[in-house]
C-alpha cells in the first residue's frame, strides 16, 4: 500500500535536502571532493606529457582568468600542511619565480606583501606592490585549504586569488589542487594584447587543444596560456620549497631545473643569470614602505 501523500512529500523533501547537502559538500572544498577529483583525474595523472602525475587546466570566462593544477607530490601530508600554513614559507615559495622581486610577511599575522616586476634584474622600488590577505580556510588530519587574496593587481587586474588544497594519499604522498585566478578589465586586456602581439607572440600554455598532421601537440595560446604558465611557476615553487625547506640555494636550483623541463612554456634565461638575480633579491634587505606603482 503506497504511503499517504503527505508522508510521501516529507520523504521526498528529506531526500532532496540530503542530496542538496551532499552536493554542496562536494562542490565546496572538502576532503571527499578532492578524493573524488583524484579518482576522476587518474587517467590524466598516469599518462601525460609532464613526466610526473600532474594535470593542468584553464578557463577565460566573463572577464576572469583561472588555471588549476592537480598533482601528486612525494611529500607527507603533515609536511605539506606545515609549509602551506606558514606565511614565512609562502614568502620563500613566492620569491622563486622570475618576476616576483620581493615578498614580506608583516607582523600583522594575516597578510603578505609581494613585489611584481620584470623577469630581468630590476630595482624593488620600480616594481608593483600587491598585498594579499592570507588565511587557512581549513586544516584537519585529512584535508587542508589555504587562500591568498588581493583586491588589486598590476596592469589593471583585480581579485587575485591563490588557493591550495591538499589531502594525504598514503604515508609519503599527497594530492594537491592549486588554483590561480584573477579578473581583468579593458586596461588589462589591452596590455595583455600588446604583450601577446610582441614578446609573448610565441608563448604557449600546457593544455593540448589538438594534434598536428604529424601528431605533435597543439598547445593553448593567448591569455589562457599566460595564466597556465604563471600557475605552473607557482606550483613548481611549492614543490621546490617542499624539497628543501631549509636550503634556499637548493630551492632556487630545484625550481629552475623543474621549469626547464618545459622550455617551450617556461624558459626565460640561463641558470647562472637566474641564480644571480634571485640570490640578490632573496638576500636584499626590506626597503622602507613604498606606495604601489
Amino acid at each position: 500500500m503506497p504511503p499517504p501523500p503527505m508522508l510521501l512529500l516529507r520523504i521526498l523533501f528529506a531526500l532532496a535536502t540530503t542530496l542538496a547537502c551532499a552536493t554542496a559538500a562536494l562542490a565546496d572544498g572538502s576532503a571527499d571532493a578532492l578524493k573524488a577529483r583524484h579518482v576522476a583525474l587518474l587517467p590524466a595523472l598516469t599518462q601525460n606529457g609532464f613526466g610526473r602525475p600532474l594535470h593542468v587546466d584553464s578557463a577565460d570566462t566573463s572577464g576572469k582568468l583561472k588555471s588549476e593544477i592537480h598533482a601528486v607530490v612525494t611529500h607527507p601530508f603533515a609536511q605539506v600542511a606545515d609549509a602551506l600554513t606558514s606565511r614565512e614559507a609562502w614568502c620563500s615559495i613566492l620569491i622563486l619565480p622570475f618576476n616576483i622581486k620581493q615578498c614580506l610577511a608583516p607582523p600583522d599575522g594575516r597578510t603578505l606583501s609581494i613585489r611584481i616586476g620584470r623577469k630581468s634584474d630590476q630595482p624593488v622600488e620600480d616594481t608593483y606592490l600587491v598585498k594579499f590577505t592570507f588565511r587557512t580556510v581549513h586544516q584537519g588530519a585529512d584535508h587542508l585549504e589555504v587562500r591568498l587574496e588581493a583586491a588589486q593587481g598590476p596592469f589593471g587586474t583585480h581579485d587575485h586569488r591563490i588557493a591550495v588544497e591538499a589531502i594525504p594519499l598514503d604515508a609519503q604522498r599527497s594530492f594537491i589542487r592549486f588554483s590561480y585566478e584573477h579578473g581583468y578589465g579593458i586596461t588589462a586586456r589591452l596590455a595583455m594584447q600588446a604583450y601577446l602581439a610582441t614578446v609573448g607572440s610565441n608563448k604557449v600554455g600546457f593544455s593540448v587543444l589538438g594534434r598536428t598532421a604529424k601528431g605533435e601537440p597543439v598547445y593553448v595560446g593567448g591569455m589562457r596560456a599566460v595564466i597556465e604558465r604563471n600557475a605552473m611557476r607557482y606550483f613548481l615553487a611549492i614543490d621546490a620549497y617542499l624539497n628543501a625547506p631549509d636550503d634556499a640555494d637548493r630551492r632556487m636550483l630545484d625550481w629552475f631545473t623543474a621549469s626547464e623541463r618545459y622550455p617551450l612554456q617556461l624558459h626565460e634565461m640561463d641558470q647562472a643569470t637566474y641564480l644571480r638575480i634571485k640570490r640578490k633579491e632573496i638576500l636584499a634587505k626590506a626597503p622602507p614602505e613604498m606606495s604601489p606603482r
